[in-house]
């Protein structure tokens, strides 16, 4: 996730910045800083953040002004105006603002706003499927596991099966952010659908039963373990 904080104040964007380092520790979230608006929109429009918090009163530009400029680049970014005057919040309608938080921002607000963006973000990632004859894009959150067969892999969704031409571990490196680990050579989880490790199998999401093999029996345990505390709020 890419995270930007547009604030003229100092303190407020390094306590931001504190709060979400804090939340995330070692996940994949990247948090850049700036001082005013006209430096963001140029890095905005070069490479779009997913979540920006916009401080309202600001010289020169002012966060409401911005955010209809980044609105006008990109439908998908989350804004979330940081203020003290909850006049502002009828403009703020106009470019569909997620939220306001009111300065100095506290950390169970700041933690609601991250843990419903991670989740929309997280529901709205797709991977594209080359199978026989078509091409499909399917949500990460979807995905079970994936099971090596041969020169082929294939994908078990809550859904259906997809038989592909692909390497397991190319999947494996592609999806390690996303919490997709090996409990066994042939198989790759994700660990959100986890339910429980026995000492020779891994029960799935809808009572699906995988494999794992004795040398990654435990750390398959310490990996989930990892993965709940970094994902829990």
């Amino acid at each position: 996730m890419r995270i930007a904080v547009c604030d003229d104040e100092d303190r407020c964007r390094s306590d931001i910045r504190g709060h979400i380092d804090k939340m995330f520790g070692s996940l994949d979230v990247i948090v850049d800083s700036f001082s005013g608006g006209k430096e963001l929109l140029a890095r905005f429009r070069a490479h779009p953040y997913d979540l920006v918090f916009l401080d309202i009163e600001m010289p020169g530009m002012d966060g409401i002004t911005l955010a209809k400029e980044l609105r006008a680049i990109s439908d998908q970014v989350f804004i979330v105006f940081l203020t003290g005057h909850v006049e502002y919040a009828l403009e703020g309608y106009e470019v569909n603002a997620l939220r306001y938080l009111t300065k100095p921002v506290k950390e169970e607000k700041l933690r609601e706003v991250l843990t419903y963006v991670s989740e929309k973000l997280s529901a709205k990632r797709q991977i594209m499927l080359k199978t026989e004859g078509e091409e499909v894009f399917v949500n990460v959150s979807d995905i079970l596991y994936f099971e090596a067969q041969d020169q082929y892999v294939m994908v078990h969704t809550m859904d259906r099966d997809y038989l592909v031409r692909y390497n397991l571990s190319d999947y494996e490196k592609e999806l390690k952010k996303d919490g997709f680990v090996k409990p066994h050579r042939s198989y790759l989880v994700s660990l959100a659908k986890v339910r429980r490790i026995g000492k020779s199998e891994v029960l799935l999401e809808g009572n699906v039963s995988v494999p794992v093999s004795r040398s990654a029996a435990a750390g398959l345990k310490n990996m989930l373990y990892s993965y709940l505390e970094e994902n829990a709020f």
